[in-house]
């Protein structure tokens, strides 16, 4: 008895299904030896930073990650899982150790930020915490635990004021300032009441961390104004206006930190959206030398302060 052979429709199905899984598995190798490169070459450049300066160096990197699952980009923001890995580093760094963290976040999580400031803040040797672009929000608040900030002369801090949901607390609070209590939802008035606790419990904590760098009266005056939503979430506060309101301040940033950098390129489409061809000039501004190649390959690849 002869057995029924597949039809060429099957066997063309089952053909390009061969093809598929064979090509899923070749991304996936290449992501995954990609990673692996990526990560040899920052773990490279954080070694030689922790040689120059004889510290231990904590990256703490929010970008969108070209080279994901699939390809889908993804992005991130300080989180419990950050706050355990950060807490783990300071835990295994000695005492008498300088810590160097690298910071490039939009914010995150008010408790995982609190728990990493409280953790630099108790350090006994010195924190500096670089900022080589932003550090906005929760971001912020970490920075202020500092011994000193390092901050590009274009880079940015952020006001540190809480966000219930996806609402400023200082804005529900003027909300029920502006309207009649019997005017307002329930709701509302519950969120004010979280508001109100929220700024508080934020002030609080930012005026303990500021008060090991400064008198207790200008700590709580500090925590006053970064708190209490003068400002939009997202305003920038650059390194003057961090100077004028007494912080310090340093824009003295070592080169291998913008390398480091490098090997965080933000996600994006098929090509990139800012597009330059590096040179250096002599010394009258004239003459288009390239620049040297960089000493390590960078492989393309990659909210604020919330209540919860």
């Amino acid at each position: 008895m002869e057995t029924n052979k597949p039809g060429w429709l099957q066997r063309i199905a089952n053909f390009a299904r061969a093809i598929f899984w064979t090509l899923l598995a070749g991304i996936l190798i290449l992501q995954v030896f990609g990673s692996h490169g990526t990560e040899n070459a920052r773990t490279e450049i954080i070694n030689r930073i922790e040689q120059e300066r004889h510290s231990r160096v904590i990256a703490l990197i929010h970008r969108q990650e070209n080279v994901s699952f699939l390809g889908v980009p993804v992005s991130s923001s300080i989180s419990i899982e950050d706050s355990e890995a950060v807490l783990r580093a300071i835990r295994l760094t000695p005492e008498d150790q300088p810590i160097d963290l690298i910071l490039h976040t939009p914010g995150g999580l008010v408790l995982a930020s609190e728990q990493i400031a409280k953790a630099l803040v108790e350090r006994k040797a010195k924190v500096t915490v670089f900022v080589p672009h932003y550090a906005m929000s929760g971001g912020t608040l970490i920075a202020l635990a500092a011994d000193e900030i390092v901050m590009d002369s274009n880079a940015v801090l952020g006001p540190v004021d809480p966000q219930i949901g996806n609402l400023p607390a200082a804005s529900i609070l003027k909300l029920i300032e502006l309207k009649k209590i019997d005017k307002v939802g329930d709701e509302m008035v519950i969120l004010a009441d979280m508001a109100q606790k929220a700024r508080i419990q934020v002030a609080t904590f930012v005026a303990q961390v500021l008060s090991k760098q400064m008198p207790e009266k200008e700590a709580v005056t500090l925590a006053t104004i970064l708190s209490e939503g003068r400002w939009t979430h997202d305003f920038p506060i650059t390194v003057q206006g961090a100077r004028q309101l007494g912080l310090k301040v340093s824009t003295d940033m070592p080169r291998t930190v913008y390398d480091l950098m490098d090997l965080y390129p933000q996600g994006g489409g098929q090509r990139p959206s800012v597009l330059y061809v590096p040179v250096r000039r002599n010394f009258n501004g004239q003459g288009n030398e390239p620049a040297a190649a960089p000493t390590v390959p960078a492989p393309p690849r990659t909210e604020g302060l919330s209540k919860g």
